[in-house]
């Protein structure tokens, strides 16, 4: 066996330097060649863009580029499902392989919302409610209202849905809003001498509304519950939206059963 001479001191720094050398050879090379080598950490890959893209593609997308997935789901209203929105690591990082990407899916059912309360709210207000919980603006109407711009009734597919019923988060709430009385004048309607239901109908069918109503007594000729004086007059000047009062003659009695009859002989 040769033995290694350590006569002098500097003998003995030679073969100290040829040890630590040694080591550092192999310490670099365990760092920077087997491990590399033995876990692919130098096959650096960059992440696709998934964005757009279905999740029933991504088994075979992904697989082709040594790399996995995991779904999380959630709702965006006009977005197909199983569309991809988000994604972890974003797209162009440099991973190893077998890294996973985490994905974020719109759902294939919209999950169900309590329906909030519009009515009384102005247009812009009733918007900005519908859309921070996930609903959408429908069909927009008006309707003769002193409120104008406010929301008088919410409705869906056609009927009223009233605050705290279940509705699925994304669907379109049609509003009607009060038209306000407008600037638009046109002369007032006559319902003197009209039974008191009757006038009602025709200053409603009129675009007008129907005020206070005050019962004074009837004069000669006067048909009882008959309107015999309205203001504004008929033929004065109105806007859509304004109000007529009017003045009603009492109801006649009403015949009653224990009306004696006449004596039989």
């Amino acid at each position: 066996m040769a033995k290694i001479s350590t006569q002098s001191r500097t003998d003995l720094f030679i073969h100290i330097g040829i040890i630590v050398s040694l080591l550092l050879v192999l310490f670099l090379g365990f760092f920077f060649v087997y491990l590399p080598f033995t876990t692919n950490h130098g096959e650096a890959i960059t992440v696709p863009d998934l964005k757009k893209k279905s999740v029933e593609d991504l088994d075979d997308f992904l697989g082709d580029r040594d790399l996995r997935y995991e779904v999380d789901c959630t709702f965006v209203t006009n977005v197909p499902p199983l569309t991809i929105i988000s994604q972890y690591p974003l797209p162009g990082s440099k991973v190893k392989e077998g890294r996973k990407i985490y994905v974020t899916v719109v759902s294939r059912t919209a999950p169900l919302i309590k329906m909030p309360k519009l009515t009384d709210m102005t247009h812009r207000s009733a918007q900005m409610l519908l859309k921070s919980v996930g609903l959408e603006e429908g069909n927009i109407s008006y309707v003769p209202d002193m409120a104008q711009n406010a929301v008088l009734r919410q409705m869906f597919n056609g009927k009223e849905i009233l605050p705290g019923q279940p509705i699925a988060k994304g669907s379109k709430i049609d509003l009607e809003l009060g038209e306000g009385l407008g600037t638009a004048q046109f002369e007032a309607p006559s319902v003197i001498g009209m039974p008191l239901d009757e006038a009602k109908i025709a200053i409603v069918g009129a675009g007008l509304k129907v005020g206070q109503q005050m019962e004074i007594p009837a004069e000669e000729g006067q048909t009882p519950g008959s309107v015999v004086r309205q203001n504004p007059d008929a033929g004065n000047k109105v806007r859509i939206g304004d109000v007529i009062d009017l003045w009603v003659t009492p109801q006649a009695p009403q015949s009653t059963e224990n009306e004696s009859q006449p004596e039989q002989l």
